[in-house]
């Protein structure tokens, strides 16, 4: 059967909300190690090349910036372009140097501006540059495009200035020295997509539970953060901030988990319960557009613990969270019911992520009081 033709991906056509997409780092990368093979191969200079996506469907026509032959090896340089969702490497200049080796494979290095792995728990091993899973996929098929299978090239990739660029991001929060990351999953860099951000909390999560790690905590915001530390020991890398992600956290654990085949013996969730709380209603994602606010779920567990209707009503119409723990701040037994509303989230929770042995929630004010007094 003949394969499908090919799809191209038109960068200048708008993505559905309007805006303008880019190319990733891992697009950019490919791209450089096919303009520089083309080159030192069959001596040709193209000022633009085609590159598969991961898709299998779609290409995407990359501009090559400079490509030139430097003896046995040949260079070749592409702008990042973020489109309207610039990230830090927006405008970067990623390059490639390609050159055959003798050992029937094709090894990666990283170039100047293009980071190491130096902790366990990311996408690559210890001692292996920053270079995503896909990215490596994309480049190891141009190889095989221009060679067959079996070839042996060496692919260094870099970044122009990547280690100032780095210092921007979290890489060297988690372990990654001396440059950037080559990212990208899809090839394209959607306009305002969350994915990238999704992307990130996964990569925080392996690192946390990397080693074996016994226990971690996650957190929606910074509220929560002393608790970690000072309560539970937990030094900043064994703590994710995953914003409004917490389904897509717990997903991840479960994933990592079960690739390990061990269990977790605890994770803690600790923050506001405007944030957590919104579980109790099925979401997941707890961003403003994503979700209801959380009084109403707060309302519903006050009515079966045992408040009165009136009571239920003024947190079921509180304007905010705050407002309705101000109201159950004046009631008696205000701590156990916070430690019941926590359980609940707790129980959400773990049913999720069944990986883990004992899950436990604390809920703060937005002060950094704990609303489950006496725990």
């Amino acid at each position: 059967m003949e394969p499908a033709e090919r799809i191209a991906v038109d960068l200048a056509v708008p993505a559905m909300n309007g805006l303008r997409r880019g190319r990733t780092t891992g697009s950019c990368a490919t791209a450089a190690v096919k303009a520089a093979l083309l080159l030192l191969l069959r001596g040709e200079r193209h000022d633009s090349v085609d590159i598969d996506l991961p898709d299998g469907v779609h290409y995407l026509a990359v501009p090559i910036q400079r490509v030139e032959r430097q003896g046995a090896q040949a260079r070749a340089e592409v702008l990042k372009d973020g489109g309207d969702d610039p990230d830090n490497t927006h405008g970067a200049t990623i390059f490639a140097q390609v050159r055959r080796n003798d050992v029937g494979q094709v090894r990666f290095f990283a170039g100047r501006g293009v980071g190491t792995a130096t902790a366990p728990g990311l996408r690559v091993a210890v001692g292996e540059p920053a270079i995503n899973p896909v990215p490596r996929q994309m480049m190891r098929a141009v190889v095989a495009e221009l060679l067959g299978e079996g070839a042996g090239i060496d692919l260094t990739i870099g970044c122009e200035e990547g280690e100032v660029i780095a210092r921007k991001t979290f890489n060297p929060r988690l372990g990654i020295v001396g440059g950037i990351s080559i990212l990208g999953t899809s090839g394209i860099v959607e306009p305002m997509s969350l994915a990238t951000w999704i992307a990130s909390v996964e990569v925080y999560v392996r690192v946390a539970l990397a080693g074996g790690q016994p226990k971690v905590a996650y957190l929606p915001g910074k509220i929560g953060r002393e608790f970690a530390r000072d309560a539970l020991g937990l030094p900043e890398k064994r703590t994710v901030q995953i914003a409004n992600f917490l389904g897509d956290a717990l997903d991840f654990t479960e994933r990592a988990l079960r690739e390990e085949g061990r269990m977790l013996d605890e994770l803690w969730l600790a923050g506001h319960p405007g944030k957590l709380a919104k579980v109790l209603d099925g979401h997941w994602d707890t961003h403003s557009s994503k979700s209801t606010m959380a009084m109403g779920g707060v309302a519903r567990v006050a009515g079966q613990w045992g408040y009165g209707p009136h009571m239920v009503r003024q947190i079921d119409e509180a304007n905010t969270v705050e407002a309705a723990m101000d109201i159950l701040k004046q009631e008696p037994g205000a701590g156990a019911f916070w430690r019941e509303v926590e359980r609940r989230i707790g129980a959400l929770a773990h049913a999720r992520a069944p990986s883990v042995r004992k899950l436990e929630v604390r809920l703060f004010d937005l002060a950094g009081n704990l609303l489950g007094a006496g725990q």
